[in-house]
């Protein structure tokens, strides 16, 4: 069997790598900018490990990385890469939610399409998408990070439920866990009041999870009671409460 993983140097996709790899027996693609970061995870793994450091801003970069390995015979793509900024809409940089966006949508959304259709000739595979809680909601004051994995949630349901009517043996997952214990924070420029769970325990139980085919993985009780709580909030008092619950993510 065989991974590919994309921000794979840090937080939930280097903790995932470790748990396919030496828990699960998987090959592994490690992609994310950072080589040195790569090639030390590298070292950790006791399975076959193939680097690659892309930046996936560039979309010649995407390009090149499907056609280098769209012939390797892959089981799962673990579409992991991306990053937030906090701040108010009006002050926000527009370059880095640029960036934020090439990342966080445009570099998930073309490997997700690429790899579905090859996944889909062979009849099999899987794919895990990670997005977050903010998946469910608006988030002044983290709004572009909050708006991207909208995108990320609405798109994988819609793949679900294409592939179902389908009856297709290819399977989606997106992930979408609470405060995670990551660099997150420091890439963004704030941090969370709230505590957070162990990026390893999140990145073992969502590729259990898909595994079995879960299609929203939720990773801990506190969170799943949490979105479905909300439904029942009016919006604008939805909207109210998380402003004030970011407004504690203080700028360092």
């Amino acid at each position: 069997m065989k991974a590919l993983i994309t921000g794979a140097s840090s937080g939930i996709g280097y903790d995932m790598a470790k748990y396919l790899s030496n828990e699960l027996g998987y090959d592994l693609i490690l992609v994310a900018r950072r080589k040195d970061r790569l090639n030390k995870l590298k070292k950790e793994l006791k399975t076959d490990v193939k680097i690659i450091p892309f930046d996936l801003r560039e979309f010649d970069n995407l390009e090149q990385l499907y056609n280098e390995v769209s012939n390797m015979d892959i089981d799962l793509l673990i579409n992991n890469a991306g990053f937030g900024l906090f701040g108010e809409f009006f002050e926000t940089d527009y370059d880095v939610e640029s960036d934020m966006i090439d990342v966080n949508i445009r570099a998930l959304h073309y490997l997700t399409k690429k790899f579905l259709r090859l996944f889909m000739k062979k009849d099999s595979g899987i794919i895990l998408n990670v997005a977050s809680s903010a998946g469910f909601l608006a988030g002044p004051k983290l709004s572009t990070y909050y708006a991207t994995k909208n995108y990320v949630l609405r798109l994988s349901e819609a793949i679900y439920e294409e592939l179902r009517v389908r009856k297709s043996n290819v399977h989606i997952s997106v992930l979408c866990p609470g405060p995670v214990d990551t660099e997150f924070n420091e890439v963004a420029h704030g941090f969370f009041h709230a505590p957070s769970v162990s990026s390893a325990y999140v990145a073992k139980y969502a590729i259990d999870k898909a595994l079995k085919h879960k299609l929203i993985i939720i990773p801990t009780f506190k969170m799943k009671l949490v979105i479905f709580l909300q439904r029942f909030v009016p919006t604008k008092l939805l909207l109210r409460i998380n402003y004030h619950i970011q407004d504690r993510k203080m700028t360092k």
